[in-house]
C-alpha cells in the first residue's frame, strides 16, 4: 500500500537519455543525447530548518517508526535535465535537489525503505512542487548534470538504529522561491520545516490579506451574477467540536479549521447560497482541501460551534450580504497557508488570500 504522502505528491517518471539508442517517455521532446551536460559549479544550498523529527512510514499497511529530516536543498538549472524526457506539465520548471535523512528507530530491519517519497516542497501559497524520478535505461549512459547524490537510490535495507540518505528531485516554477519542506504520512500526519523565513522571499505571492475583497462571478439559473467576496477569518478548531457527527477513524485524527467568507450580491438577480462549495484551503504540506460536509438536521442556527453560517432561508437578494463558514479537516501537524475561491460563470476566475 502506498502512503498517503506518496500518493499526494506522486510525480512524473523521467527517463535519462543514453548513448546507445533512444528512449520512451510521456510528453516532451527528446533532447540531443550527444550534448555535454553543464558542469558549472552548483548553487549554494538554501538555508532551511534541519532538525530531525519523529515520524511514521507506512509500507504495505505496516507502520514503522523513524526520525526524518531534510539535510540539504539546492536549486538546479533547466539545463540539468535537458537530456531527460519529462512530462509536459513540468515544462518551464526548474529542479530543486532535496537531500533527506531517515533513521530507523524501530526494532525491525526495513526492506527497501523509501520514505523520501513522502517529502515534498511547497511555495508560500501552498502550491506543491512536482517530484520526478530518473530512470537510467542503460548502464553506459553519459552522465547528466544532476548532483551525484541524486543519481542513486537510498539503502536497500536499514537496520534498527541505522541512518539512510536519499535525494528527492522536485520541479518548481521559475522565479518562485520554495517556502516549506514537508513530510506526510497517513499514520503521523504532516511535519514541516521552513526554508529561509518560510515566506518564499516573495511576500504574499499575489495573494490578498485577510479582510480584502475581490470581485467574482456566480451562476444561478443559467444567469451570471456579479458579487464581491471577502475572507473575514480562519480559525483552528478542535475535533471535539464535531463529536455529534459520525466521523471516520482517519477524520478523528485530524484538526478542523473554520473558514469564514462574506458574499455580497452586486447584481440584479437573487442567488442560491452555495458559494462555500468552491472554497479551498492550501496547506503547508501542499494539500488542497475542499470543504467537508456535515449533515445537520438540528434546529436552525445550531450548526457547528465556531462555524455557524448566516444562511438565508431562500436566496441572497441583490445588494445584500451573507456570511458563510466552511469546515476543512487537516492532518495533524499541517496548517493552512492560503484560502482560495473559484467563481462560476462567464469570466469567472480563482483568487486567494494569504493566511497569516
Amino acid at each position: 500500500m502506498r502512503t498517503a504522502g506518496a500518493i499526494a505528491v506522486a510525480g512524473a517518471l523521467a527517463l535519462l537519455a543514453t548513448g546507445c539508442g533512444g528512449f520512451a517517455g510521456s510528453g516532451g521532446g527528446a533532447a540531443d543525447a550527444a550534448k555535454k551536460p553543464d558542469k558549472a559549479s552548483p548553487a549554494p544550498p538554501l538555508p532551511m530548518e534541519t532538525a530531525a523529527k519523529k515520524a511514521a512510514w507506512t509500507d504495505r499497511d505496516r507502520t514503522r517508526r523513524l526520525k526524518v529530516a531534510p539535510e540539504r536543498l539546492v536549486q538546479g538549472k533547466e539545463s540539468d535535465l535537458e537530456r531527460v524526457r519529462l512530462d509536459s506539465d513540468v515544462d518551464g520548471m526548474v529542479p530543486f535537489y532535496l537531500t533527506v535523512s531517515y533513521t530507523n528507530t524501530g526494532e525491525e530491519t526495513l526492506d527497501r525503505p523509501d520514505p523520501e517519497n513522502n517529502f515534498t516542497i511547497t511555495l508560500a501559497d501552498g502550491t506543491p512542487g512536482r517530484p520526478i524520478a530518473l530512470m537510467n535505461t542503460n548502464p553506459l549512459a553519459t552522465e547528466s548534470a544532476v548532483p551525484k547524490e541524486c543519481d542513486k537510490s537510498g539503502p536497500a535495507t536499514l537496520a534498527p538504529g541505522r541512518t539512510g540518505k536519499a535525494c528527492r528531485i522536485v520541479m518548481l516554477p521559475k522565479a518562485r522561491t520554495p517556502a516549506i519542506v514537508s513530510y506526510t504520512d497517513e499514520a503521523s500526519g504532516a511535519l514541516t520545516w521552513k526554508i529561509g523565513d518560510g515566506e518564499g522571499y516573495a511576500g504574499t505571492n499575489g495573494l490578498m490579506t485577510v479582510g480584502r475583497s475581490a470581485d467574482a462571478m456566480w451562476q444561478d439559473d443559467n444567469r451570471d451574477v456579479p458579487m464581491t467576496v471577502t475572507l473575514t477569518g480562519v480559525r483552528k478548531g478542535d475535533i471535539g467540536d464535531l463529536s455529534r457527527f459520525q466521523l471516520s477513524a482517519d477524520q478523528k485524527k485530524m484538526t478542523p479549521y473554520y473558514v469564514t467568507l462574506r458574499y455580497r450580491n452586486t447584481g440584479a438577480h437573487v442567488l442560491l447560497p452555495t458559494m462555500q462549495d468552491n472554497v479551498g484551503v492550501s496547506t503547508a504540506s501542499g494539500q488542497q482541501l475542499r470543504p467537508t460536509t456535515f449533515m445537520d438536521f438540528s434546529a436552525p442556527g445550531n450548526g457547528i460551534e465556531g462555524c455557524r453560517s448566516a444562511v438565508a432561508h431562500t436566496r441572497l437578494k441583490p445588494k445584500s450580504s451573507l456570511t458563510m463558514c466552511s469546515v476543512h479537516l487537516m492532518p495533524e501537524g499541517d496548517q493552512p497557508v492560503a484560502v482560495t475561491f473559484r467563481g462560476e460563470g462567464r469570466g469567472a476566475h480563482q483568487f486567494g488570500w494569504r493566511v497569516p
